[in-house]
């Protein structure tokens, strides 16, 4: 049988913590989204090979509500399970985090007949911990998450091990007595877990080492679901640790699938460092190894714990291309690729209907706001990309903005935007950026405009970047000079950040509220060459 070779990651931009299904000849993997709404992003395949995404369960406030919450909060480690005609997704709210030694992590379980909805308003379970999972075992159901115990001496990982309970799906809580199965390995900081079984033994898979560098899929077993749990003989069935020559680093964080065919395959978390650098700006995405089973364990069949930058699948399948796409705004189809920040889509800030072919967003907060800020936004996923659009604005003052927002977090962002210059009673192009909360321009000369329209441009390579403006759509200008893109990456921000670079549009109105931008188009486009995967 002919086999493709696929490469990895197959998930690319932010898509860490996969957690995957297979229904029939259906698969699934739900990745986290944290502060970006709606929350927990879920996509389907039919070969393990293109994938595209089907559902954003937690589309409303009554599911979700991420309003005040902090950079790199909201939805962790969702887990997707399926049993007798019933979609069930796991999900943890984070409210609180870095701030030692507590954090505040509320559990959730919402269900559905169907992958797309309708999703029902989520139940609360408990918040002893993150990264909850369900196992559905015969007539029986088990809930698990990792334990965080604060009373830890500071600077000791708060890790304690994961719990296990029994479901009651009747009443859609937790019942009877909780255990700790597994507190781990030497790795440490044990998390991620998920339950399968296989022959006699259940297998509980955990992620380790933390989501860095020395992350790692563990593996254990065990005859009975509490345990006790012995670990596997190479402890590890994927990490990156120790291997700085992989193109696949922070390799952790997984489940897997078994294929109608009785393959296996493990989905897990990555990262993809700039060259010669640390920084992984396109955060943590979703990668595949396939799995054979020796000894009633699951090895990887490169014969390492090592993941290589490809896997095989059985058959001739074509692999779909990135191509340049388009955004226009006749309709809302242009939203599968697009998230809002903490806030909801709705006719309130953001609308196509005000006036034909053009996104209107009404300007909310400032760009570092933790609350309501009007932004329309997309992963960046290639290292070098270009993003254009167009803009329609007629600010009065200058606290009304608008432009192309390139951001990691509040603290970590580039800005073009158009304002006003009340000195000089013109219109005005400037870019900020925030680097670790540092606000700087990063020209200090503004471009003076007249009219109500402008063209605006970034262009990416790697860790450079550079901002364009055009008043005709074709004579570009740069504005300012080229700037560190990798300053937008989990390993540079500070605390630690889980997310990935995003590029779209925004508007504030920091005086009323009320100021509103036009744009009329949005165009990205990967550039091409073999190394820009």
């Amino acid at each position: 049988m002919n086999r493709t070779k696929v490469t990895n990651p197959v998930l690319k931009g932010f898509n860490p913590d996969p957690s995957i299904l297979r229904v029939g000849d259906d698969y699934y993997i739900a990745n986290s989204t944290f502060e970006y709404f709606p929350g927990v992003q879920i996509h389907h395949s039919r070969d393990l090979v293109n994938w595209e995404l089907v559902s954003r369960p937690l589309d409303t406030l009554e599911h979700l509500n991420l309003i005040g919450n902090l950079k790199s909060g909201g939805i962790w480690a969702p887990c997707l399970s399926y049993d007798k005609g019933t979609f069930y997704l796991i999900f943890t709210d984070v409210k609180s985090l870095h701030i030692a030694p507590f954090k505040d992590c509320h559990n959730y379980i919402t269900t559905a007949p169907s992958i797309t909805g309708l999703w029902s308003k989520p139940v609360y379970l408990n918040s002893s911990g993150f990264d909850p999972s369900l196992f559905h075992d015969g007539d029986r159901k088990w809930y698990m998450n990792m334990e965080w115990d604060h009373t830890k001496p500071l600077g000791s990982p708060m890790f304690s091990g994961i719990l296990l309970q029994a479901f009651d799906e009747e009443t859609m809580s937790l019942v009877g007595p909780v255990k700790k199965i597994f507190t781990g390995t030497d790795r440490g900081l044990t998390e991620g877990p998920h339950i399968f079984k296989r022959g006699d033994y259940y297998y509980l898979v955990t992620a380790e080492g933390g989501t860095s560098y020395n992350h790692a899929v563990t593996i254990a077993r065990s005859k009975k679901i509490e345990g006790p749990y012995e670990e596997h003989p190479n402890k590890h069935l994927v990490t990156s640790m120790g291997r700085d020559d992989l193109t696949i680093q922070k390799a952790g964080h997984g489940s897997l699938v078994e294929t109608k065919n009785g393959k296996w395959y493990v989905a897990f978390l990555c990262g993809r460092p700039l060259p010669g650098t640390k920084r992984c700006i396109l955060g943590r995405e979703t990668a595949m190894q396939e799995v054979e089973w020796r000894d009633d364990w699951p090895y990887l069949v490169n014969g390492s714990i090592y993941p290589d930058d490809y896997f095989y699948v059985d058959g001739d399948i074509a692999v779909k291309e990135d191509e340049e796409k388009v955004y226009t705004f006749e309709n809302e189809a242009f939203l599968k690729d697009f998230q809002t920040l903490r806030i909801p889509y709705s006719e309130e800030v953001f609308s196509i209907k005000e006036k034909e072919g053009l996104l209107g967003i009404r300007g909310l907060e400032s760009p570092v706001s933790n609350f309501r800020q009007a932004l329309l936004l997309r992963r960046q996923e290639h290292f070098a990309f270009e993003a254009e659009t167009k803009l329609i604005f007629n600010p009065t003052s200058f606290q009304h903005m608008a432009g192309l927002s390139y951001r990691y977090d509040e603290t970590n962002q580039y800005y073009l935007y158009m304002s006003y210059d009340e000195a000089k009673n013109t219109k005005v192009l400037k870019v900020f950026k925030m680097d670790q909360g540092v606000y700087a321009y990063i020209e200090e000369k503004e471009v003076c405009i007249e009219g109500d329209t402008v063209y605006l441009k970034v262009k990416t390579a790697f860790d450079k970047g550079q901002f364009y403006y055009a008043l005709d759509g074709e004579n570009f200008h740069k504005i300012g000079p080229a700037f560190d893109t990798s300053i937008l990456s989990d390993d540079y921000t500070k605390p630690e950040g889980f997310t990935g670079a995003f590029i779209g549009m925004a508007c504030q109105d920091i005086q009323r509220q009320e100021k509103k931008a036009y744009f009329q188009y949005f165009k990205y486009s990967p550039c091409k060459g073999k190394d820009n995967q």
